[in-house]
């Protein structure tokens, strides 16, 4: 089963009121969309996922509390204009929780973990056609190496790359174990021993399959405009990139432009619209029961004015 991460602490940020309108960009498996949909008992939820089998997992389990929900089929980077076909255009709350869900993980067919052999798939929405095995097979070296580097922080990338050319020319790489055979051997003993050795290449290649980072920036963009006044968004990360991108935009919108900030009075339409609230790390206790915690962090803004 799939342990939110951060739980407690991304509801209470949130500091939902009973008749609040809520979106859960990430539904999964439906773990912060329960807690959220117990505290809106007058207010309504909007779920977004693509995943079929989280969807009707989750839609059962939210049934069972209550009815003021709506899931919307889709990736979130089309926040805005899904919920403005529904009729909304302003809410009070938005999460996002950018963990690849455990259930996902730990199905060997999805391809999404290096401990299973499966098919290198990797997709978040199935009925997309780039996969893991089109990446590996496909891209040039360079953009190997690129996306090694830039999404999977990889410092063997040249080395791990060089492998996967090499070995795709006698036969296509088919399978999670497959890859991680061939990461394996393209680095240093040393490195072997102090980590898994393909943890960053499969982030890096999900990350790419799933146009992971460029989604976000978009959809957190679209998440600041439909923010009402004392509305909050909950963003919780699991990797440095996300976390820069999050942290950037969000003090972005929140801090004071460089030729007012010396302003002995700026005037209060100068002000910015967004408050930082607090940025935190799970707490010793979670990291004990759910080792997927371990690289989170929470970041949480409010709107302050239009």
């Amino acid at each position: 089963m799939h342990t939110s991460v951060l739980l407690k602490e991304s509801i209470e940020y949130l500091n939902l009121k009973e008749d609040a309108i809520v979106v859960d960009c990430t539904l999964g498996y439906g773990g912060h969309s329960s807690e959220i949909l117990k505290r809106i008992p007058k207010g309504h939820l909007y779920a977004f996922d693509q995943d079929e089998e989280a969807i009707n997992s989750a839609r059962e389990r939210l049934s069972q509390i209550a009815s003021n929900f709506t899931i919307i089929k889709s990736n979130f980077v089309h926040l805005k204009e899904k919920l403005q076909e529904l009729g909304v255009t302003k809410v009070d709350g938005i999460l996002f929780d950018l963990g690849v869900s455990s259930p996902q993980l730990d199905e060997e067919e999805r391809g999404f973990s290096f401990h299973k052999d499966a098919s290198l798939d990797m997709r978040m929405d199935q009925s997309q056609s780039k996969n893991a095995k089109e990446v590996v097979n496909t891209y040039s070296y360079e953009d190997l190496v690129h996306i090694m580097r830039v999404y999977g922080e990889e410092k063997f990338a040249p080395r791990i790359a060089k492998s996967i050319v090499e070995q795709r020319k006698e036969k296509t790489i088919e399978t999670t174990l497959e890859l991680v055979s061939i990461i394996r051997d393209s680095v240093p003993e040393k490195y072997r021993r102090e980590h898994h050795p393909a943890r960053k290449v499969f982030q890096a290649i999900r990350i790419e399959v799933n146009d992971e980072l460029n989604v976000f920036e978009k959809a957190l963009a679209s998440a600041f405009e439909i923010l009402n006044i004392e509305g909050r968004i909950c963003v919780i990360t699991f990797h440095s990139l996300e976390d820069s991108i999050c942290k950037k935009m969000m003090k972005e919108v929140s801090s004071l432009p460089n030729e007012l900030k010396n302003l002995p009075v700026v005037p209060k339409e100068l002000e910015p619209n967004f408050h930082m609230i607090k940025t935190l790390s799970p707490s010793r206790e979670e990291l004990k029961v759910n080792r997927r915690a371990r690289s989170s962090k929470l970041r949480v803004i409010e709107k302050v004015k239009e």
